[in-house]
């Protein structure tokens, strides 16, 4: 799971971080509302953590360019307690609200429901000609022939899928299937690529993943060729 906090307390922030990082959650950090909006313009998150009190933006403002481009849930943690401060957060498009001091454990499960009943509304299986992704077994077939992936080829053939006929390119793979500070440079993606290819292309004519020379990647069904 990929999470953002936009936080401007140095010691909330590392609390924040350590703890669902040991949970196995991906976390990005942003320490202003300004670098809170590039991060959620430039990438996709399960869920975020925003606070009100920001310099530059507040979480207010931030909230609602979030509700602007994306339903991404977001749970609210300040030190504010006034019931018109949380009233207002809800209607800005806020999904929770947390006030500080608070409990890590309550604050887990809360962003474990909010990201639970996000999927719930999104479709759990993806369709790409004649490829069939289901999100929530974890499967993968292609004319009826299930595909034997290991995890990180079905991460990436899913977040593949899930953007089907979008150029991704090395960077936004690194920083959806691996990490934000994954090194895009080295030939992991490729060698993955080469990979997940052999088990969805090879035994097709035709073929899906294709690969854009110099932009990246892009899963769709169309009558050329690969560029490999």
């Amino acid at each position: 799971m990929k999470v953002l906090i936009v936080e401007d307390e140095p010691k909330a922030v590392q609390y924040l971080k350590a703890g669902l990082t040991e949970q196995g959650w991906s976390v990005d950090l942003a320490p202003d509302g300004e670098e809170g909006a590039f991060m959620v313009r430039e990438f996709t998150y399960d869920v975020i953590v925003l606070d009100v009190m920001l310099p530059k933006m507040d979480g207010f403002a931030l909230l609602r360019l979030i509700r602007s481009i994306s339903q991404t849930p977001v749970i609210m943690l300040t030190a504010r307690d006034h019931v018109d401060d949380r009233v207002r957060g809800l209607r800005e498009g806020a999904d929770d609200y947390l006030t500080k001091p608070f409990s890590f454990v309550e604050l887990v499960e809360r962003l474990i429901a909010l990201t639970r009943r996000s999927r719930s509304q999104e479709s759990t299986l993806v369709r790409v000609a004649d490829l069939s992704v289901d999100l929530v077994s974890r499967r993968a077939s292609r004319a009826g022939t299930r595909l034997e992936l290991t995890a990180k080829e079905f991460q990436l053939l899913s977040l593949l899928a899930r953007r089907q006929g979008e150029i991704l390119s090395k960077t936004v793979i690194a920083e959806m299937v691996w990490d934000i500070n994954f090194d895009s440079n080295t030939n992991v993606i490729e060698a993955v690529i080469k990979r997940l290819r052999n088990k969805l292309d090879g035994p097709f004519e035709i073929k899906l993943l294709h690969t854009i020379r110099g932009m990246g990647y892009v899963l769709e069904a169309r009558g050329e060729a690969a560029n490999s």
